[in-house]
């Protein structure tokens, strides 16, 4: 079979039916060897039983939300290509011949663009067509430089055997960012083709709730982008606190009416704190990704990984240590030259702060070089003496053994 077309649903008894015939009649009038597939999700309004009688095969779906109702009808699909989209008549299933095209020339996901193919009025909320979808697919190509411009149209194909070896395993509506982002780490094929977005024909209010679901986006967005999660705020936080404090260290400075002083050098103490954890975060989750095999490796990182040893780890963490507790014998030294009185604090401070984040930085370092070797830590499993023949008995079929 070529084509399985797969429709989550949850109560559309108003629509489904519709949905279903568009999409059997698209299969027929193209001569595809095709079915469709309805996804319930637990519906109590007659939905399957309508969907049903025009023609598509119902797969209950028991556990709830959006990725889960999909996951299930692309797992009970038959057909070498699937064909995604929302049973509440919002999108046209009599229109798929681009996306059948796009699949037959060796496309590995195939996007619908709702803003290419047109949006029709009060088909889209406006805070959705002109923030939340715009911002969020500008994010997902920032992040992941995916060509896809409509990361949330509910409308796309793909290869039903690329989908599954993406592993995907979001619940809720966050499955469509998932879909792409992990086809484009996986470096799949993915193209895009207009399409159009109707007013649906509920007379309920949708299942989207705009900012839970806009957040959970961002979130799996950033969750799947260490880069910009933590080494890039981690880096400019580091550089501009290091800048900051070089410049304060040797005195205040004055610009216009604001001058800064020791109090800015603290503010910069603690930016490159910050920075520099946030950087060892980075690390650590890149390990763990690679680990867990959820994320494809950077050869960047790994030569960094593979540069930053134990060892040489510690021996940075204990020259930061070194120069931290120098500066502070100095400060004891300078303490006693006033008979450990009152100290005049802008002078005191300029050195001391620096000695302080210093000794901090060399904590991080050695604790979090430690922490990554932990997570480098490869478990070997071995198989005592005498086994192996047991295992190779065991997994013999039984006729071979009798041979």
């Amino acid at each position: 079979m070529e084509l399985t077309v797969v429709m989550p649903c949850l109560n559309e008894a108003e629509t489904v039916a519709t949905c279903v015939r568009k999409a059997v009649k698209f299969i027929a009038d193209n001569g595809i060897a095709g079915e469709v597939v309805v996804a319930d999700n637990g519906s109590t309004d007659g939905s399957r039983r309508l969907a049903e009688e025009a023609g598509a095969r119902v797969v209950a779906v028991a556990d709830k939300g959006y990725g889960n109702a999909l996951m299930g009808g692309i797992l009970a699909a038959r057909g070498e290509y699937v064909i995604m989209g929302d049973a509440d008549d919002s999108y046209d299933f009599a229109s798929l011949t681009p996306f059948i095209t796009e699949l037959r020339g060796g496309a590995d996901l195939v996007m619908g663009n709702r803003f290419k193919g047109g949006i029709a009025p009060g088909a889209m909320p406006a805070l959705h067509r002109y923030l939340g979808n715009p911002v969020l697919s500008f994010v997902g190509r920032l992040f992941f430089r995916s060509p896809v411009g409509d990361f949330h149209c509910g409308l796309r194909g793909f290869r039903r055997d690329s989908a599954i070896k993406l592993g995907l395993q979001a619940t809720g509506m966050e499955f469509a960012s998932e879909m792409v982002v992990k086809a484009t780490l996986a470096k799949q094929k993915v193209t895009e083709v207009p399409a159009t977005l109707a007013k649906d024909g509920r007379s309920r209010p949708p299942h989207l709730r705009s900012w839970r679901d806009g957040w959970r986006h961002l979130r799996f967005l950033l969750l799947f982008s260490p880069r910009w999660l933590f080494f890039l705020p981690g880096l400019v936080l580091l550089l501009t606190g290091l800048a900051i404090g070089a410049v304060i260290s040797a005195g205040p400075v004055t610009i216009g009416a604001v001058t800064f002083d020791v109090d800015t050098l603290v503010a910069a103490s603690a930016m490159v704190v910050i920075g520099f954890q946030a950087i060892l975060f980075w690390l650590f989750t890149q390990v763990y990704a690679g680990a867990e095999g959820f994320l494809p490796e950077e050869p960047k990182v790994q030569r960094i990984l593979g540069n930053l040893s134990l060892e040489r780890g510690l021996l940075a963490g204990a020259a930061f240590g070194a120069a931290g507790l120098a500066g502070l014998i100095f400060s004891l030294t300078y303490w006693h030259a006033n008979k450990f009185g009152q100290l005049n604090y802008d002078h005191a401070l300029r050195l001391v702060v620096p000695s302080v984040t210093a000794l901090v930085l060399s904590c991080q370092l050695i604790f979090g070089t430690f922490f990554l070797s932990i997570l480098g830590i490869k478990q070997t499993r071995h198989t005592p003496i005498g086994a192996e023949a047991k295992i190779k008995e065991r997994d013999e079929p039984a006729s071979a053994r009798r041979l």
